[in-house]
């Protein structure tokens, strides 16, 4: 039996593991993250105390490491504080780097952020489907946003988000897939394909980072941006900007707690998919 928490981030929902005696391989990982036939998760994370910050271990809902998820940081911030390992604030070590976490409200975590190394890159996909224009911007981890000028409850996510996701010119490691509305002057809608889970989630804050980069580079929005997600949560994005990039900004959003247990043994008893006849 492993202990276990379940939190939720603007969407995003995680299970938690808290200093545990050995860490989960990937094989488990993958299965309790399956939807379905055990917990299901779009992550897992491993948070245990370094000095005066927390580390947080992060792997996607296929089992692999990824460098950064912010909303699941943000809901390491809350774990840190429900554990009583910090008051309001904390610095995340996380493979992209430390993240410096506090408590915006009661149910809100913030986080605080280095801008993107380098600004949105306009970058032409060809699929047999036609071809579409859109920008890359790496926020610790690559995306690739389209601008969707309909609604995007009409967004062809599930059709295209896969062959977007994997399309060679982002190169072996592919990318996240951003299909977004921008509204000006403050507002954006977005929906994420994400790779690692492999199918849309419910919000992406590294997603709502990457957009709102390329509203501030093409001159769409300006700061504080309210970021709409598929999950009914809103991300909000403040800062600082000069000349059309962020200097500094903040991701602010829902991070809650929501139940804690133990993974059985029947969690890891997940099969592989039929192989129809």
């Amino acid at each position: 039996m492993v202990p276990y928490h379940r939190l939720s981030g603007g969407g995003n929902d995680f299970l938690a593991l808290v200093e545990p005696a050995e860490g989960p391989d990937e094989s488990a990982v993958r299965a309790w993250c399956t939807r379905g036939l055990s917990l299901g998760a779009d992550g897992l994370f491993v948070l245990s105390r370094e000095g005066n910050a927390v580390r947080m271990d992060y792997r996607n809902a296929d089992g692999r490491p990824a460098d950064l998820c912010l909303n699941g940081t943000r809901c390491a911030v809350r774990l840190a504080v429900e554990l009583g390992w910090a008051e309001e604030d904390v610095t995340v070590l996380t493979g992209a780097g430390p993240v410096r976490g506090r408590l915006a409200d009661r149910d809100r975590v913030a986080l605080e952020l280095p801008p993107p190394s380098e600004p949105p890159r306009p970058r032409t996909l060809v699929l047999p489907e036609g071809t579409f224009d859109g920008w890359s911007v790496a926020v610790g981890v690559p995306h690739w946003v389209l601008e969707w000028p309909a609604s995007l409850a009409e967004a062809p996510v599930a059709a295209l988000g896969p062959a977007l996701r994997r399309h060679p010119d982002h190169g072996e490691a592919g990318a996240n897939v951003d299909f977004v509305r921008f509204l000006p002057p403050q507002r954006l809608e977005i929906r994420s394909f994400e790779r690692g889970v492999e199918a849309e989630t419910l919000a992406c804050g590294t997603g709502v980072l990457a957009a709102a980069a390329v509203a501030l580079a093409r001159g769409l929005l300006e700061l504080p941006i309210v970021a709409a997600t598929a999950g009914g949560f809103t991300l909000e994005v403040a800062g600082a900007v000069e000349a059309g990039a962020p200097t500094r900004w903040t991701l602010a959003g829902d991070a809650r707690l929501v139940a804690h247990g133990e993974i059985l043994l029947g969690a890891h008893a997940v099969p592989d998919p039929p192989r129809w006849s």
